[in-house]
C-alpha cells in the first residue's frame, strides 16, 4: 500500500476515535441529569444514587480516553507505516 492511502486512513480512523469521545461527553451529561432528577425526587436515596453515577462516569470516560489514545496512536505513531 501507499504512503498516502495508510496516513489517509490514519487520519480517518483517528477522527472517528475522537468523534467517539464526543458521544462519551454527551452520555455523562445525561447521567449527570438524570441523577439530579432521581435525587430531586427521592433526597434519601442521594448516597446510592451518586455512588451510582460516579461509577457509571468513570467508565464512560475510560471509553473516551481510549479513543483519543488511539488517536494519538495513529497520527503521531502510526504502526501502519
Amino acid at each position: 500500500m501507499s504512503y498516502e492511502l495508510v496516513m489517509a486512513a490514519s487520519v480517518i480512523g483517528a477522527g472517528l476515535a475522537v468523534w467517539a469521545g464526543m458521544f462519551t461527553a454527551i452520555g455523562q451529561g445525561f447521567i449527570a441529569g438524570k441523577t439530579v432528577e432521581a435525587m430531586a425526587r427521592q433526597p434519601e436515596a442521594k448516597g446510592s444514587l451518586l455512588q451510582t453515577m460516579l461509577i457509571g462516569s468513570a467508565f464512560s470516560e475510560t471509553s473516551g480516553i481510549y479513543g483519543l489514545i488511539i488517536a494519538f496512536i495513529l497520527l503521531f505513531a502510526n504502526p501502519f507505516i
